[in-house]
């Protein structure tokens, strides 16, 4: 769906992304992982067109995005930043409806309002509803902002490290959400993420950036492996894998886990 070219990014003489040329398939989740300071945000902004690649190409659906009018193109992508910062008293639902900008620009409609509830109701937030933003704890406040970018009803989700700060069982709301997206709607869903477990067991595609290049990328069963993450984090891995999935073990990892 999405696919980047030799893209590079420079802040003053400091090179944060190199030459990075890879792709984002329809209707899977990939994952953005990576050391600090790899460039995964700054690759993830650009796909969001919050930034201009110093050299390279973006496409969307093989069309270059900037000949894509903005207005279009939220009506296909939809990203979540970090921490978003929301400074109004606001309901659920007025946030939610917060994503319908790109089609009502702030009038909603009835087919707006649908949207807005059946958000709401994928992500389980119909008690919450009518509840104050700020009165929410941060996994109810981040599944709200989740809310409000889904009912943007985009094909392709931008999501840069939604379980920041959540605890574990918000986080794994959220990527099950996100799992349920791909598979029950056909979304797009790319995403930084620093929780290598995470990863490897809710994702399609893993994308692997290292000091600003890409490092690896491909299925998970392909690049999840202990020789790969021992490169890319420096650190030493043991992978378990049962029929629930992956055990990425780096606490540990001479430890016996039986």
């Amino acid at each position: 769906m999405i696919s980047v070219h030799n893209l590079s990014k420079r802040y003053g003489g400091r090179t944060v992304l190199a030459d990075v040329s890879t792709h984002f398939p329809a209707r899977q989740v990939t994952s953005l992982i990576g050391p600090n300071g790899a460039g995964k945000t700054t690759l993830l902004m650009m796909l969001a067109r919050l930034l201009s690649p110093d050299q390279g190409e973006i496409l969307l659906a093989e069309q270059p995005v900037h000949d894509i009018r903005l207005a279009d193109y939220a009506r296909q992508v939809a990203t979540l930043r970090q921490s978003p910062d929301i400074n109004l008293r606001l309901t659920v639902e007025e946030l939610v409806g917060f994503g319908r900008f790109p089609y009502s620009r702030g009038t909603l409609t009835e087919a707006d309002r649908h949207a807005v509830a059946d958000a709401i109701e994928f992500l389980s937030l119909t008690p919450l509803r009518q509840a104050y933003i700020d009165e929410l704890s941060g996994g109810q406040r981040q599944m709200a902002f989740l809310a409000m970018t889904i009912a943007q009803q985009t094909d392709c989700l931008l999501l840069d490290e939604p379980l920041n700060n959540l605890d574990m069982k918000h986080a794994v709301q959220i990527m099950r959400a996100l799992r349920r997206l791909c598979d029950e709607q056909g979304r797009t869903v790319i995403l930084v993420i620093h929780d290598i477990n995470f990863a490897a067991n809710y994702s399609d595609r893993i994308v692997a950036l290292k000091q600003g290049r890409l490092h690896f990328s491909g299925p998970v069963a392909d690049t999840v492996t202990e020789a790969r993450l021992q490169d890319l984090y420096d650190l030493d891995f043991d992978i378990v894998r049962s029929e629930r999935g992956r055990l990425c073990n780096y606490f540990n990892p001479q430890g016996d886990w039986s």
